[in-house]
């Protein structure tokens, strides 16, 4: 096969020199994958096969489970650190979660290669994240559609709450929920504008929620822990 770009969402130890690997792929989607001898000391593949580096992978296999052939760099490794790279793992571990073996989704993997480039920059980073989820959530067919529950344009002067099992909205009373102007910017693409970070998160998170399930996001845990000790320096000063 044509080598294809990939990155590494997943890795874990697998008998005694090799390892189990999520790869997100351009032409396949995720891919699982053993990569055989890349624990062993020594191996030029151990080096290359690290988290938000591209790579050009080949692999061979009938089942889901395939075996990686080819590992080969094609680029430098983003280098993320501190609350990036915590945006770097949650985006890893929601594709690795949510998307399914070989189902091809191009455009998860344009934004996940854009999202590697914005999450070195703070002000990028919730944009370049919601941006992902919703091309994840439309490969799912599970993105939200910006009607009511008759199928009518948002009211901008009305309150809604998002139902995902319908994937539409229903009004709310004054106060809460989302305001209809700011889901009327985000039918329209406007999910990197600052002033909506706050609804385009609570969105996304509604409709994300359902599919994950009541297991949680390892890296959401680790935000929370980022964020309480932060707050708890800036007490102590």
């Amino acid at each position: 096969m044509t080598p294809q770009p990939a990155y590494l969402l997943h890795k874990r130890p697998y008998r005694e020199t090799s390892a189990l690997v999520e790869l997100l792929t351009l032409e396949q989607g995720r891919v699982r994958a053993v990569a055989q001898g890349v624990q062993r000391a020594g191996s030029k593949s151990r080096g290359r096969l690290q988290p938000f580096a591209p790579l050009h992978v080949t692999w061979q296999g009938d089942r889901e489970l395939k075996r990686l052939r080819l590992l080969e760099s094609r680029g430098s490794v983003s280098l993320l650190a501190g609350e990036g790279l915590l945006c770097g793992l949650y985006a890893n571990e929601l594709l690795t979660r949510l998307l399914p073996p070989l189902l091809p989704a191009p455009d998860v993997f344009a934004y996940y290669t854009a999202a590697l480039g914005a999450l070195t920059m703070p002000a990028q980073r919730a944009g370049a994240l919601r941006r992902l989820e919703v091309s994840l959530l439309e490969a799912l067919d599970s993105e939200p559609v910006f009607l009511d529950l008759g199928d009518q344009a948002l009211d901008p002067q009305s309150r809604y709450v998002y139902l995902p099992e319908q994937r539409r909205f229903a009004p709310t009373e004054s106060g809460r929920g989302m305001d209809g102007r700011g889901l009327r910017l985000l039918a329209g693409g406007d999910w990197e504008r600052p002033g909506l970070a706050g609804i385009a998160k609570a969105l996304t998170r509604s409709a994300l929620d359902p599919l994950l399930g009541e297991r949680p996001l390892r890296s959401r845990e680790l935000m929370r822990a980022l964020v309480a000790r932060r707050r708890g320096e800036h007490r102590e000063v």
